[in-house]
């Protein structure tokens, strides 16, 4: 794959190239080293029934692979949920895809909700001082529309950034939007 975009949501880019550089090229390279087979899903959608299309699922297995093979590692943080008047709730968690030295990652080829979830996940590591840094890898709206309906794409996601100003999320978080 190939980085198509890069944002920088307050100053993740910055924070990344001056603090993580080896991690920064790191990411770099596992983005270049993904090779989608290519088009591999017969598509079922009424929409775009029988057009193959890129699968989601393996890009992320693909992305796993390279991320695990280099010493990134998963991350949950487990915890209790009690509300008064409520039922308690056990074995809830939070859980990062990939994280090393201070830097967190996520892949999402998912539902847009998903991709304004991992910036809620990013959001709550970084107040419980556990990152540093984040980075969210996205397709480009250009890949999007050779995948299944309803994947997220960046461009969305920069552009909601910008419209909320700063204020979510506060974490440094470096965006990049990929294509094949």
């Amino acid at each position: 794959m190939r980085k198509f975009y890069e944002y920088s949501h307050l100053g993740g880019s910055e924070i990344l190239h001056g603090h993580f550089s080896t991690i920064e090229t790191e990411i770099d390279d596992i983005i270049r080293s993904v090779k989608p087979p290519g088009k591999t899903k017969v598509s079922k959608e009424k929409t775009m029934k029988g057009r193959l299309l890129y699968s989601p699922p393996l890009m992320n297995r693909l992305f796993k692979q390279e991320f695990y093979g280099r010493g990134w590692r998963e991350l949950r943080s487990k915890y209790t949920i009690e509300i008064e008047g409520l039922d308690k709730i056990t074995g809830a968690y939070k859980q990062i895809n990939f994280v090393k030295d201070r830097v967190m990652t996520e892949i999402q080829f998912g539902k847009y909700s998903y991709m304004l979830y991992d910036l809620a996940k990013f959001q709550h590591f970084f107040l419980e001082r556990m990152t540093d840094v984040c980075v969210e890898i996205l397709a480009c709206n250009r890949l999007k529309r050779e995948m299944s309906s309803g994947v997220s794409y960046g461009e969305m996601l920069i552009f909601d950034l910008k419209r909320l100003r700063g204020a979510f999320p506060t974490v440094p978080t470096k965006i990049i939007l990929v294509d094949v």
